[in-house]
């Protein structure tokens, strides 16, 4: 299947002030699209080529380090631009009591997410994900995630936070944790709330 960038589903600038819109311009129709451009290539003429992301991840050793980086790349970036929105949602119903009892608070939560972000050496993401009916906090390196069969921890992301420099460089330069902190103000938990439901 070839794979295409999926269109960004609010403006440039509705995440502003907390995310810049120059920097979502060049995140997404930049830095996504060669991730598609180069997963497609990496993927062409190969057993890879008519599988879907779900199913490259499942099963990424067997694929060269392109397709790691690359499906990692458009999949996690597809999952980001879905849980960003400035709408102002809190969690609701069943994930906010899983959020409750797997961290003691939304406060906790998001300073778990933090730390797993800030403590992230070079590159790399921030997860909240879904693992044996639990909610767990981890961190990849890279354009790694926890669906892949080489993560440390394995389960189905249902919110995942970029920390690579180029998400956030424009407006934070070398600041990762006050980006981590703003980010919060554009969290869309009416998807990751759906996401929670379709993962259990």
């Amino acid at each position: 299947m070839v794979h295409s960038l999926p269109p960004l589903p609010y403006a440039f600038d509705a995440l502003e002030p907390h995310i810049d819109a120059q920097t979502m311009q060049i995140h997404h129709d930049k830095h996504h699209q060669a991730y598609v451009d180069n997963l497609n290539k990496a993927l062409a003429g190969t057993d890879g080529e008519n599988k879907s992301l779900e199913e490259l991840m499942a099963n990424i050793s067997a694929y060269p380090a392109a397709v790691r980086n690359n499906g990692g790349g458009h999949y996690n970036h597809s999952l980001f631009w879905s849980v960003l929105g400035n709408n102002g949602s809190q969690p609701q119903g069943e994930l906010a009591t899983a959020i409750d009892e797997a961290f003691g608070s939304l406060d906790a939560l998001i300073e778990k997410m933090n730390a797993a972000g800030t403590t992230r050496f070079g590159s790399g993401w921030a997860w909240l994900l879904v693992a044996d009916g639990k909610l767990q906090v981890s961190s990849t390196p890279n354009q790694d995630n926890p669906l892949m069969d080489v993560a440390e921890v394995k389960g189905t992301p249902i919110l995942g936070i970029d920390v690579w420099e180029h998400a956030y460089y424009l407006k934070y330069q070398n600041k990762r944790p006050d980006y981590l902190k703003a980010i919060w103000s554009v969290i869309n938990w009416k998807e990751v709330d759906a996401r929670y439901k379709a993962a259990l």
